[in-house]
């Protein structure tokens, strides 16, 4: 299984640094085109986004994160940061699992 990563040109480049594949993705249409090529390779088992691309992409995005299991889809913050109306990923862990970690 292999990581796939899509968002601006800083964030692939970097991830690309270390082995990881990917694609910039400047629009939605970039995007979209990025993210429908990752879910369709079966040797994709992570797909790394960013999550301003990913807010692009939503219901695309959601669909997956919600209803499939593999490939698993990560959003992570750009060179920007994080999006302070997301959660953070102890916050999701904490809900999920249903006690403070």
């Amino acid at each position: 299984m292999h990581y796939y990563v899509i968002g601006d040109e800083d964030t692939v480049l970097g991830f690309g640094m270390v082995g990881v594949k990917g694609q910039a993705a400047a629009t939605a249409d970039e995007a979209a085109a990025a993210f429908d090529a990752a879910i369709s390779n079966p040797d994709i088992g992570i797909i790394i986004i960013t999550e301003k691309t990913a807010d692009t992409i939503r219901q695309r995005v959601n669909r997956y994160l919600f209803t499939v299991e593999f490939p698993l889809i990560v959003e992570i913050p750009d060179r920007h940061g994080k999006d302070p109306n997301k959660p953070g990923l102890r916050e999701m862990v904490n809900q999920a699992v249903g006690i403070q970690i």
